[in-house]
């Protein structure tokens, strides 16, 4: 067993190592903060060019430097292109408001500014510098002055662009042509002033603070509404002339001359520069030079933090690190390889409606005010961007649903792919003139009719997009209003996207040729119409397939054949895309291209994921941490050197044709195939497959949020595992591959679970070790021994610190992860904020549920598609719905352990020292402490005094209530009771006897604790054994009497049932008193005795579901049963107490409140004010209004 741990141990130290070397080398993290990003944007659209814009055969040869100028041009404007299409998506997904987009866009249309025109962002407070340093310039020599400014690309970039850009501005304004003549010589006189180095001793350099401030003030004026032409017009001709005058007057020192050179007639009425072109201002390249050159003259040091919201940091500086990894060249869009994507659906949610927006929790909450707590600022940017919307309701509907795991935000992110397809074929075939107008921008002629119509269809071609959506037929005809709520949703998701295919089942009745009525089914495939869906395909299937198999694989194999394409992308409803990542698709598509190993060509695409659902609390957090070091270092590392990654979930992109041919993407048989997503990289690898990983590309998905939501998705991939261990995909694999794949193979797949099980049986064998040495005598000779003098070896073997390095070590590949992304600084804060955030006791807790329910799988079988749920978990779950979840799993194994430590620690206390009980046992106590607590400290108000009042009265119900058919299990603990036997019920015989061997181990109890009862004088006789199975049975046998005496006295027979009662209260006193006088009982016998025959009841009553069918043959069930409830209640006591005493103190609910939520807290999240069901006024968002225009 050591020998298992040790090694699982040694394989995460190697993943770190080999995962960090091989992701630093692959240039991860290499661009990780804005700070990083604004020093190397300079090389980015260099970056993209070489990896993102394909190479044409047709381009012509560049002979000298202008055909250079032009071709830098083409490629910074395409690189233009990508980059505002990618900002205008973070936009329209409420990530940066309307000022931080336009400080991250770079313009569209080349102009002929001389340099380079970076986002604003990188220019922050260049001009400001600049007039700073020139103002305060004394000497009269230019070149320092040029010096300095040139030192600054940046600097230099703003002060060129700025003067372009106002001249351009200035002489399209200008109508009459002696103006523009005046402002042309002042151009020319600046410019030559520069070339031969006396601008300082032909302008005043203090005056242009009074410039910039004019300057500021007529481009505010350009930018307001233009409601009242005239008094419109008039402001800028004032503003306009006042610029004119300080420079000619106040900044030029020989300014004047100019304006003599072009006198106003004596006749003329109209003044100087009042004659402008207002239709310039309505020019849409003309608002963009104004709000640019607004943004350059008046941006300071703040906008180095642009953006600042954090998801959009993280996907800016992604994209632009991954522009410097490997990956292969892009192909021109007609020459890439098509592809489609198929998304599984059943019965998540599609689209929040407006009632279940605004529907309050048992808290007072609704989802709308908890996620304008989470995302203050994404609110904020909605309300900005909705504010002139004539369809508010609906926005708002999209708003809430694209920051859930709904499957109107992955529909979203996957047609994303349709976007960027069309962006890549308009890159591809426009002329440069095009290009340089840009893609949204250009004036639609025949030419460009044609080019774009040419972009959809190529993108059609190239991209296909079904989901399944397994019930949609029924849904359409169910009169039920979920349904047909469902139903309009999915059919507004085609209509809005013509792209979109459905897929479903369609079931029918049908006459045979005999007149009678038979069910035929059918894989239908719909598009939008007109309002309507519009049937395309229709194919009759040989039965239902989601009755003979599991249900989503299933749903993905009568949908595939509607795929088309060589490629397939399979994308889960809790999954997102985005536009940036979308465009490097035909890049990754290539890498089936690539030869490795010979002649092996891949066949499986691994994608790494980004969970975006880390920020809603520090459970979220703990599991976002978890994934992502799965899938990026654990992912790298299978992948290569190992080569043992298979498939293991989406969003994996498969070689369409070579799966299509053996056998498909998922594996269907019941049961055994529940994890279907890792048998298709099984399938894969048998069949002559190879499977890669890439990370220069990455898709979003969701995670459970919640405790239970988190521990359901646990005990479905152990059970998933458990069924992997009995399959034949995995017997054929061990046999195949060679030692050292074989080996990493299983340490890395099933074998990581069998670890698991193996570190829990460990605990278990060394406590019950320990329990034999204590109560039997060696341990306390060997201390006591003097001829030994030193037990230091000993006690080294006997400890389990290896429980806690396990658990320690398992993190490194994470922080490993984390260091390279973000930074090794953060990932040591990250660390220590996770310990403190009590990590260490969800991944304790989160052990068990891998052991249980892996264990259980491979003794009995039988495991089940386990839904989670993925919605926004910020309630509170009651102690009885706890109870249900873990009573099995965590609380009866959390108390076995505690009794094991209690019996090692009282009858070991005469001869050992506390210091080694303490070092022997410590990681024990804090494994039994996470088992038993850790569901009530994750739970929301679970030390709240008013909450556990009301978990008291539940638990107390649902304990009392009788079971039945159609009892829920949530409503009655028989019911309960009953379901949690379902895998006893149809295991083998094989199966219940090892339950019942296992069960054996508590008639230990009994058997050595009876011996060390004072009433029992030392004698280690056999009928001191004897005489406590007549006192078990006896005890047994009195409660059979109280039972019955319920069932048959209980209604009609009051008075004789309270007799019954008495007389055996009488006589359990009389007794009681005898022991004590007369044999010597004593108190810690009474506490004794407990410890030795509570487990032997238990062992009862395992046994006896072991062999259901022959108990109830002898009439004995209704005994078990009873007897199960009162070792239920005893067990909910012992674990409730704890709570209630807890809950008396209200700090503990304040620190809890603050612990499970500080990673929202961090994001603006009242977190204390929601669960209190406060709405602060004054301190939060008015919606009162928002919501009555909704």
């Amino acid at each position: 067993m050591v020998y298992f741990m040790d090694t699982q141990i040694w394989y995460a130290i190697y993943a770190t190592i080999i995962g960090g070397i091989y992701g630093a080398f692959s240039h991860l993290g290499e661009i990780r903060t804005l700070r990083m990003l604004r020093s190397r944007f300079d090389s980015v659209p260099t970056a993209f060019n070489e990896r993102l814009v394909p190479v044409q055969k047709d381009e012509p040869r560049r002979n000298n430097r202008n055909d250079d100028n032009l071709w830098v041009r083409k490629n910074i404007a395409k690189f233009s292109q990508v980059w505002n299409e990618f900002i205008y998506s973070l936009r329209m997904e409420d990530l940066i408001n309307n000022r931080e987009r336009d400080l991250l866009l770079v313009p569209y249309r080349v102009s002929d500014v001389p340099v380079v025109q970076w986002p604003p962002f990188l220019l922050a407070s260049k001009i400001p510098i600049a007039l700073d340093l020139a103002k305060d310039y004394k000497v009269k020599e230019d070149a320092d002055l040029i010096r300095k400014i040139n030192s600054d690309d940046y600097m230099r970039a703003a002060v060129i662009e700025c003067y372009m850009t106002l001249k351009e501005i200035l002489l399209g304004l200008l109508v009459d042509k002696r103006d523009s003549s005046i402002l042309k010589q002042i151009c020319e006189e600046v410019e030559t002033s520069i070339a031969q180095r006396t601008f300082l001793s032909k302008f005043r350099m203090s005056e242009l603070p009074s410039l910039h401030d004019k300057l500021k003030k007529f481009l505010d004026h350009l930018q307001q509404d233009n409601n009242d032409p005239e008094k419109y017009a008039s402001q800028i001709i004032n503003v306009l002339q006042d610029i004119l005058e300080i420079i000619t007057q106040d900044v030029m020192i020989n300014g004047h001359e100019i304006l003599d050179r072009h006198p106003l007639n004596q006749n003329e009425q109209k003044e100087r520069f009042e004659d402008i072109n207002l239709r310039l201002t309505q020019v849409k390249a003309a608002e963009e030079k104004v709000v640019r050159l607004c943004l350059l003259l008046t941006v300071q040091e703040s906008a180095i933090n642009v953006p600042t919201n954090l998801d959009a940091r993280r996907r800016i500086t992604f994209f632009a690190n991954s522009l410097y990894m490997r990956m292969p060249n892009a192909p021109v869009v007609r020459n890439m390889l098509s592809f489609s994507v198929l998304t599984p659906y059943f019965k998540e949610d599609v689209l929040y409606s407006v009632e279940e927006l605004h529907e309050n929790n048992e808290d007072g909450i609704s989802i709308l005010f908890y996620l304008q707590k989470i995302y203050p600022d994404e609110w904020a940017n909605f309300e900005e961007r909705i504010k002139d919307s004539p369809n508010k309701t609906e926005e708002l509907r999209k708003w809430v649903s694209y920051r859930g795991q709904t499957l109107s935000r992955t529909v979203r992110g996957m047609m994303y792919y349709k976007t960027a397809l069309e962006l890549q074929c308009f890159l591809d075939n426009a002329k440069d003139n095009e290009i340089f107008t840009g893609f949204r921008s250009f004036n639609m002629d025949n030419h460009q009719m044609d080019l774009k119509e040419r972009e959809r269809a190529m993108a059609d071609l190239k991209f296909t997009y079904v989901v399944s959506c397994q019930i949609y037929g029924a849904q359409k005809k169910s009169s039920k209003k979920s349904d047909q709520s469902v139903y309009e949703n999915i059919l507004n998701l085609m209509l809005t996207y013509p792209s979109l295919r459905v897929a479903y089942i369609d079931e029918r009745e049908d006459t045979t040729n005999d007149d009678k009525s038979q069910k035929v089914y059918y894989s239908v495939l719909v598009k939008g119409g007109d309002r309507l869906d519009e049937e395309i395909y229709r194919i009759k299937l040989p039965g239902p397939p989601t009755a003979i198999g599991e249900g989503k694989p299933e749903n993905q194999n009568h949908a595939i054949i509607f795929t088309h394409g060589e490629a397939l992308q399979t994308i889960d409803t809790n999954q997102d895309n985005y536009f940036e990542e979308a465009f490097k698709m035909r890049n990754v598509l290539e890498e089936f291209h690539k030869v490795h190993h010979g002649q092996r060509t891949p066949t499986i695409l691994g994608l790494r994921e980004h969970i975006f659902t880390g920020s809603v609390s520090s459970l979220a957090w703990f599991m976002s941490n978890q994934e992502t070091s799965f899938v990026t270092i654990g992912q790298r590392v299978l992948a290569d050197p190992l080569r043992v990654r298979f498939h293991y979930g989406h969003p994996d992109i498969f070689d369409r044709l070579f799966h299509i041919t053996r056998g498909g993407v998922s594996k269907a048989s019941k049961t055994i195939n529940l994890s279907e997503d890792i048998f298709s990289g099984y399938n894969s690898t048998l069949r002559g497959g190879y499977v890669t990983h890439h990370e220069y590309i990455q898709v979003g998905k969701g995670r459970d949020v919640g405790m239970n939501q988190i521990s359901s998705f646990e005990a479905k991939v152990a059970n998933g595992n458990g069924e992997q261990t009995l399959s034949r995909d995995v017997y054929r694999l061990g046999r195949r591959f060679d030692f050292y794949r074989m080996f990493s193979f299983y340490f890395t797949t099933v074998g990581f679970y069998f670890s698991s099980m193996v570190t829990v049986l460990i605990v278990y064998v060394f406590l019950y070790g320990r329990m034999y040495l204590v109560l039997s005598g060696p341990e306390k000779r060997i201390i006591e021994d003097a001829t030994i003098s030193s037990n230091k070896a000993l006690e080294e073997a006997l400890a389990t610190q290896s429980v806690f390095q396990l658990g320690l070590l398992l993190v490194l590949p994470m922080v490993m992860e984390i260091g390279l992304e973000r930074g090794f600084r953060t990932a040591l804060g990250d660390f220590i904020i996770m310990q403190l955030q009590l990590a260490s006791v969800f991944f304790t807790f989160q052990l068990g549920t891998k052991a249980h329910y892996f264990g259980r799988t491979l003794l009995h079988g039988g495991s089940k598609y386990r839904a989670t749920g993925r919605g926004f978990v910020v309630f509170h779950a009651k102690f009885a719905e706890n109870y249900r979840l873990y009573s099995r799993s965590h609380f009866v194994k959390g108390l076995e352990l505690g009794m094991l430590l209690v019996i090692y620690q009282v009858y070991g206390d005469s001869y050992r020292s506390s210091n080694l009980y303490l070092f022997i046992t410590f990681s024990i106590w804090f494994l039994v402490c996470s088992w038993l607590f850790a569901p009530f400290v994750f739970n929301p108000s679970g030390f709240d005094w008013q909450k556990t009042v009301e978990d008291w009265t539940d638990w107390k119900r649902w304990m009392g209530n009788r079971g039945g058919i159609g009892i829920a299990q949530s409503e009655s603990w028989e019911s309960w009771w009953d379901g949690e036997q379902q895998h006893i019920k149809y295991t083998n015989i094989r199966g219940r006897i090892l339950e019942i061997i296992l069960s054996l181990r508590f008639f230990v109890y009994q058997y050595g604790l009876v011996y060390h009862l004072n009433i029992a004088r030392g004698s280690t006789s056999i009928l001191v054994y004897a005489l406590s199975w007549l006192v078990m049975i006896t005890a047994l046998l009195a409660l059979k009497l109280v039972s019955m005496g319920r069932r048959k006295f209980g209604t009609d027979f009051q008075l004789m049932f309270r007799i019954l009662k008495a007389l055996l209260f009488l006589g359990f006193l009389s007794i009681m008193t005898v022991l004590f006088v007369v044999c010597g009982l004593t108190i810690s016998d009474i506490f004794a005795a407990f410890l030795a025959f509570l487990p032997t009841g238990w062992a009862f009553i395992l046994i006896g579901q072991a062999c259901r069918p022959c108990v109830k043959g002898i009439g004995f069930w209704d005994s078990i049963m009873e007897l199960g409830r009162a070792y239920e209640c005893v067990m909910g006591l012992v674990v409730f107490m704890p709570i209630v005493i807890l809950s008396w103190f209200p700090f503990v609910s304040e620190f809890q409140t603050r612990l499970l939520f500080n990673q929202a807290f961090s994001r603006g999240l009242q977190i204390s004010m929601i669960l209190a069901g406060k709405k602060d006024k004054d301190n939060t968002p008015d919606t009162s209004n928002t919501q009555r225009e909704f």
